[in-house]
């Protein structure tokens, strides 16, 4: 015995029509556009507040330096030595010595041009300038001139980081909202198909009663087997009253409306039955029944909607000249059938809404979704055995309703 429970398709929408491409392309356009423009703004403000702060370091690091090398001038003054100048451990930093008539005494730098002294502070497209000045008269050397190319370099890997981070994010934002746009599609894909699958199937389970009814109220006309012919008419059109119900009820109904009542769901059945009745003998199906009392509260029309649809269902699948049993024992249903039985990889997805069962005569797949929904909403434990070529079995267990008088 198997317990249903619902189980839902995981693949992803892959083919797509013309307006669902349309939506598809402006989702992810507008969803690309979009994040990399919020993105955009936030590496922005993070690359200017970084050149700012490298801005501050570099200057930070020619200052040290002037004044490192200053101290050193000093001491070599004080101590009556000769200053030699060195390279500095920082390779980006350079520098040069002038005297106070701005001659070279020695220098580092990588470009020679003409220095601006009357600035503290200066840099051209590639380099950062600080000049020190030396106020001590009898010191040759006047001016210090720093020269470093670490902010240029600096600026230059961060934007570097900066192409790539972006270039990954827009990749990477691209694939999510590929992603995030089938996901989206993907029930308005599977709703669109299945409506243009209820519609067909719709009108071909409407098809085969009209067809009936037309005929035979024609050949009622004309004076042929009246009898037979009245019994052809009643069956279809009772067909197509419970396609009518089943298609208002899911459509409509959406199962929330409610008008709970005491009633014994024997008597129920028997109405049922009795409905069916002349649908059953046009296939020469005998329903045998054994029915017991059984006291119930809930919806009626919900409770008849289960009834009517596990009968409809088992007249539908069961071949012709075969029987179908009806027991209620114990506030226990079931309903058997002799016919052409479910596979067992299909039994949990027979209950899925627009699933019809392999057979041109079964309906359009929202019977037995009807009938699962209800027993979820009361609490119904509904169950199913069921054997290919053999037939099957439906059990409703109304315990969480019943009433014991």
């Amino acid at each position: 015995m198997v317990k249903i429970e619902l189980v839902q398709s995981e693949e992803l929408v892959i083919n797509l029509n013309k307006e669902e491409k349309k939506a598809f392309l402006g989702f992810l356009t507008i969803y690309i556009t979009s994040t990399i423009f919020l993105l955009g703004t936030i590496i922005y403000i993070y690359y200017m507040n970084e050149v700012k702060s490298l801005k501050n370091s570099c200057s930070m690091e020619l200052y040290n330096s002037s004044m490192k090398i200053k101290s050193e001038i000093v001491d070599k003054y004080i101590k009556n030595e000769k200053f030699k100048p060195i390279k500095l451990d920082n390779v980006d930093i350079k520098y040069a010595l002038f005297d106070k008539n701005k001659n070279i005494i020695f220098s580092y730098l990588d470009e020679d041009f003409n220095i601006d002294f009357t600035k503290k502070n200066f840099s051209n497209s590639k380099y950062n300038y600080f000049i020190t000045t030396i106020n001590e008269d009898e010191i040759e050397i006047k001016y210090i001139v720093m020269e470093s190319c670490q902010e240029y370099n600096n600026i230059i890997n961060l934007k570097y980081i900066i192409i790539s981070v972006l270039v990954f994010s827009v990749i990477f934002i691209g694939f999510i909202g590929y992603l995030l746009s089938l996901i989206l599609l993907k029930p308005i894909r599977k709703r669109v198909l299945d409506m243009d699958k209820f519609i067909k199937d719709s009108a071909h389970e409407l098809n085969t009663p009209i067809t009936v009814l037309l005929s035979s109220v024609s050949m009622l006309k004309n004076g042929k087997n009246p009898e037979k012919m009245m019994k052809y008419i009643s069956s279809s059109s009772k067909q197509i009253s419970q396609i009518y119900n089943d298609i208002q009820f899911a459509t409509f109904n959406e199962f929330k409306n409610n008008h709970i009542i005491t009633f014994d769901l024997r008597d129920l059945l028997v109405e049922s039955i009795d409905f069916f009745t002349d649908i059953a003998v046009l296939k020469n199906i005998e329903i045998i029944q054994k029915l017991d009392t059984c006291i119930v509260k809930m919806d009626k029309t919900k409770a008849q909607r289960v009834l009517n649809n596990l009968i409809s269902n088992a007249i539908k699948y069961s071949k012709k000249d075969s029987k179908i049993n009806i027991e209620l024992n114990n506030s226990i249903l079931m309903v058997e059938d002799f016919g052409i039985g479910i596979k067992e990889d299909e039994i949990k997805e027979i209950f899925l809404r627009y699933k019809r069962g392999q057979n041109s005569e079964g309906g359009f797949g929202i019977g037995l979704d009807i009938v699962n929904t209800i027993c979820q909403e009361y609490n119904l434990v509904l169950n199913l055995e069921s054997k290919e070529k053999i037939g099957s079995k439906f059990f409703i267990d109304f315990s969480n309703v019943c009433i014991n008088i």
